[in-house]
């Protein structure tokens, strides 16, 4: 179940950058489940295998993984299971490779583990650096889109307690520091804030150390935002791509009520959300290319052709440009 404002046509989507922004999502699916069993005995199974942990895992917002998932059930990659999670309250969709999937995906590894990579100066095809207790997608995060490698990764999912998220994820992570901020306003986190986090943080398939240092990093700089402004957050990215599901409406109930926020502000805050100016699918993208060029506060010939020519290939308009330059000056 989900809304769809009429109003609302089509928002942002972040892409993965470096190789893994490559492939599909459903590739990257494809090589995250590869080799995961369900554990036998038909109760429980690895969070890991649930949408949240699928969508932490290949580095895109949980509410774009279903049509992923459904599309592939399709197609008779997958095969579906109810199952209880560790830890949860109750019983999740799970999700695992048919004998279909796991040789379409078995395929799919070995044309990219014959890829050949720059390492410290070498050549190496991408099979000679794996080590089968590694997950797939771990050691692709190490790779640019020039095929070179790196000792550290280009990011992490959210799945991961350290490293740096992938564009798409810094969404949520800015999202869980906010709300940790409001949260320590009074020094404490009540029994049903931590509920509210917990949620959050679950929904988005967050590891519990990576939470927790967000929550850590709040605590220390206590900017504390307004929670009309947290919630402003919440109800934004829930629009992005045009339509709220219901687990992100129950969220943004739960959260309404834990910090009192009444129908009025809520269809204040719903209306400015849908009337902001929609952006180009790659305007994220972009927007990080500008704020690397403006870390000397001057934007060079060469780098203004550049953007220019970036411009034209993201299909980023001149006005989309401005706007970015515009929020970069007042910080």
């Amino acid at each position: 179940m989900c809304y769809r404002p009429p109003w609302v046509n089509k928002g942002v989507r972040a892409v993965v950058e470096g190789y893994l922004g490559t492939l599909t999502t459903e590739e990257r699916t494809l090589l995250h489940l590869l080799n995961q069993q369900l554990p036998s005995g038909g109760w429980e199974a690895p969070a890991i295998l649930t949408q949240a942990g699928i969508s932490a895992a290949v580095h895109i917002q949980r509410k774009h993984i279903p049509r992923t998932l459904k599309r592939m059930e399709k197609n008779q990659l997958l095969t579906v299971a109810q199952r209880h999670i560790p830890g949860g309250k109750q019983r999740k969709r799970v999700y695992v490779l048919t004998e279909t999937g796991t040789a379409t995906a078995h395929a799919l590894r070995d044309k990219i583990f014959d890829k050949i990579i720059t390492v410290n100066g070498s050549t190496v095809p991408i099979k000679s650096l794996w080590q089968p207790s590694q997950p797939i997608l771990e050691l692709l995060a190490h790779i640019d889109d020039g095929m070179v490698y790196h000792d550290q990764p280009l990011f992490s999912p959210l799945s991961n307690p350290e490293g740096t998220a992938s564009i798409d994820a810094q969404h949520g992570e800015t999202l869980v520091r906010r709300m940790f901020a409001r949260a320590w306003e009074d020094g404490k986190i009540t029994k049903d804030e931590q509920t509210l986090l917990n949620e959050v943080v679950e929904f988005l398939g967050m590891h519990p150390e990576r939470a927790r240092r967000l929550s850590n990093e709040a605590r220390k700089d206590l900017k504390i935002p307004p929670p009309e402004e947290v919630y402003f957050d919440m109800i934004v990215q829930a629009l992005e791509d045009g339509q709220i599901m219901q687990d992100e409406i129950d969220l943004l109930d739960t959260f309404r009520v834990a910090f009192g926020i009444d129908q009025v502000t809520h269809n204040k805050l719903v209306q400015k959300a849908v009337e902001q100016p929609l952006t180009s699918e790659h305007y994220a993208t972009y927007a990080a290319t500008v704020k690397t060029a403006m870390l000397d506060n001057v934007i060079t010939a060469d780098e203004h052709a550049m953007l220019r020519t970036l411009r034209d290939q993201l299909n980023i308009t001149d006005e989309e440009h401005e706007r970015i330059m515009n929020e970069l000056r007042k910080k």
